[in-house]
């Protein structure tokens, strides 16, 4: 009698002992809305671009640990509000930071401030609620969205 290969899409994980299956599954990444890694981000090996906007390793980190719609919409502001723009054409330098609040229920708010670096605010999007856990400070240059510790 000879063997008939099965092919069945749950054979390869039925064919492993549980413990590993279950560790897999405890292995799967998390998002660190906390960013316990953040502070190790100075300067950048690689450059990724969204929109047109080129930004760093540390900011490619915020947005794999849970703060990706606050760099997407830094950058959404970055290339088509007119302000921005216009600040842009004159002075090639802008500070973007999360800033967290809680509100009279206790729930986390956040504010995103653009100013020019010089505190003249250009731009204020606020957040009723959100998970971010921590404050952050970018900067922009160059058609560049970094860390400011990658400055």
């Amino acid at each position: 009698m000879s063997k008939i290969p099965v092919k069945h899409p749950y054979l390869p994980i039925l064919a492993k002992p549980l413990s590993l299956f279950i560790e897999a599954i405890r292995m799967e990444k998390k998002p660190d809305l906390e960013l316990k890694a953040l502070d190790s981000y100075c300067g950048t090996q690689n450059y990724y671009r969204y929109m047109g906007v080129l930004f760093t390793d540390g900011v490619k980190y915020l947005m794999e640990n849970g703060y990706s719609w606050f760099v997407t919409d830094a950058i959404a502001v970055i290339v088509a509000h007119p302000k921005i723009r216009q600040h842009l054409q004159k002075d090639d330098f802008l500070t973007i930071k999360l800033k967290l609040n809680k509100d009279e229920d206790g729930y986390t708010t956040a504010d995103m401030i653009i100013t020019d670096g010089n505190d003249t605010q250009l731009y204020r999007q606020h957040y009723d609620l959100t998970d971010a856990k921590r404050e952050l400070k970018l900067f922009y240059t160059g058609n560049v969205l970094m860390l400011a510790s990658e400055y």
